[in-house]
């Protein structure tokens, strides 16, 4: 009796594009970025598809367990650190390595007393303002964490507002090698965008995100249609009704479209309480039966209505792709006004998941 609208998750692909990112940045280790539920794809599913990751980064403590819990042994980073010192009890329990942006972190470490050093990511904030020391803060933020007998390594970590363009790491990167002089230490600076099209940035440690899931880090899916990544998650339901219309005839809430001359509609079994983006226009992309086609009207809670006249052989339970292989989730997004990674995590816990 379940309804239609399935998400199918890739666990091959998910491989394939670790392997792209190694490639990528040959010399550096990768963190595999899982926060937010692995970008909505389910952690528990997916973790063990990227097992040949170098460690895990996230920000949930409870996803952190889950990873020890499972068995994974290798390193796992919290990217925005501890929020409170009572933390640090759980992250010295599943040895985790931690990212510091703030001095009140580094005071609740200096008076922490766990079993053995945890691992530091030291993070400079290299222009974009949200965590981290800035450049003349740096120095004294290291020079305080390397006393303490809470500490162990330290890894400097930085994260770009503009790296999806040319020429965007320019001034950041000018800003943390002031951060960093005379600091011999290891570094963490490239996201998705970085891995990808800056091996400037690469040095010790990449962090991909949205490309381990096949999306561009851009929100342009051209820009990584020569890379070989593939989607993971596949978003795909059925028409479930049919609608012959007449000149004039409006579709869906506030007639936000009217057919100009005869037209067949499909109803299509999902809307906004899936996950399916409410403010995706007239035009947005959508595949039935293999026929690229789009959508008509307002997009509702539970349906949405597409346009069969390039598929006049469609009919009830025909198949249709919302996004996936054949329709780009950054092609969704686009239209909608947002970027894929807000598609991957707004997937809602109704649409019942595959996982091939």
């Amino acid at each position: 009796m379940s309804r239609p609208v399935c998400a199918t998750i890739n666990r091959q692909a998910l491989r394939h594009n670790l392997a792209i990112a190694r490639r990528a940045a040959p010399d550096a280790r990768v963190w595999s970025v899982v926060k937010a539920n692995a970008y909505g794809h389910g952690l528990a599913r997916v973790w063990e598809s990227l097992a040949e990751t170098d460690g895990f980064a996230l920000l949930n403590m409870e996803e952190a367990m889950l990873l020890r819990d499972g068995g994974w042994r290798k390193p796992i980073l919290l990217l925005e650190g501890f929020f409170q010192p009572a933390d640090l009890a759980l992250i010295d329990r599943y040895r985790l390595t931690i990212s510091v942006h703030s001095n009140w972190q580094i005071k609740a470490l200096a008076e922490a007393q766990l079993a053995a050093p945890i691992y530091i990511y030291l993070k400079i904030n290299s222009g974009m303002n949200r965590l981290g020391f800035r450049p003349e803060q740096v120095h004294s933020a290291f020079q305080k964490l390397r006393t303490l007998p809470a500490v162990g390594d330290i890894t400097l970590m930085a994260h770009f507002a503009d790296a999806e363009n040319p020429d965007g790491l320019t001034e950041p990167l000018q800003r943390i090698a002031r951060a960093a002089e005379g600091l011999s230490l290891p570094r963490s600076l490239s996201n998705s965008a970085c891995t990808l099209w800056h091996p400037e940035a690469h040095h010790d440690w990449v962090r991909p995100g949205i490309i381990l899931y096949g999306a561009s880090p851009s929100g342009d899916w051209q820009d990584i249609a020569s890379t070989g990544l593939k989607p993971v998650m596949t978003l795909a339901s059925e028409i479930i009704g049919i609608q012959q219309l007449s000149p004039g005839d409006g579709v869906g809430y506030g007639y936000r479209y009217r057919v100009s001359q005869a037209q067949r509609i499909g109803v299509v079994a999902c809307g906004y309480a899936d996950g399916y983006p409410r403010h995706a226009p007239n035009g947005t992309p959508v595949c039935v039966d293999g026929v690229m086609t789009q959508v008509v009207g307002a997009v509702s809670m539970d349906m949405i209505t597409v346009d069969l006249t390039p598929c006049p052989q469609a009919g009830i339970g025909s198949k249709v792709e919302l996004w996936g292989k054949q329709v780009k989730i950054d092609r969704v997004a686009q239209a909608a006004g947002t970027v894929g990674y807000e598609l991957m995590c707004a997937l809602a816990p109704r649409v019942r998941v595959e996982v091939i």
